[in-house]
């Protein structure tokens, strides 16, 4: 069954929602760790790690909510959830906030694949969606440095 362009808009707000929340929920696990870190293991976890995902963070909420402000759609609200991990050691922070992040950008693969966003979307939106899943394209990779590297 077909959909309406704005039901279409209206989905590819909310795919991009539940991405951005998880985002948000990458960077207040990162927060978590960075304040059981010494200075100088923390300063990394923040240069590594906590930028780009905040950065991630801001381009998503700011691509939602222009995309939503262009189609007449209201816009989301986001705000820092609670971290999720029962432990206090920093690396089960990362390890979450990696998690939460890659989940993030495996929702927004799936919306960039699913059309919706050329179909019924605009190249502003594309192009924000892009920066996000850039963002947040090393940080596997980073985390899995950086977790090595805390032990010693």
């Amino acid at each position: 069954m077909a959909i309406t362009t704005q039901e279409a808009r209206q989905q590819i707000l909310d795919d991009l929602a539940g991405a951005t929340n998880l985002i948000a929920l990458a960077v207040a696990n990162l927060g978590e760790a960075f304040e059981l870190l010494p200075v100088g293991t923390g300063e990394r976890l923040e240069d590594e790690l906590f930028r780009p995902v905040q950065k991630a963070y801001g381009r998503a909420k700011r691509t939602h909510s222009a995309f939503a402000e262009r189609c007449g759609l209201p816009a989301g609200r986001f705000e820092l959830p609670a971290p999720t991990v029962g432990s206090r050691a920093a690396k089960a922070f990362v390890e979450q906030a990696v998690a939460a992040a890659a989940e993030a950008d495996r929702r927004i693969a799936e919306l960039q694949d699913s059309m919706l966003p050329v179909e019924s979307g605009d190249a502003e939106l594309r192009a924000g969606l892009g920066e996000v899943r850039e963002l947040l394209a090393g940080e596997s990779t980073t985390a899995r440095q950086f977790l090595r590297a805390l032990g010693r």
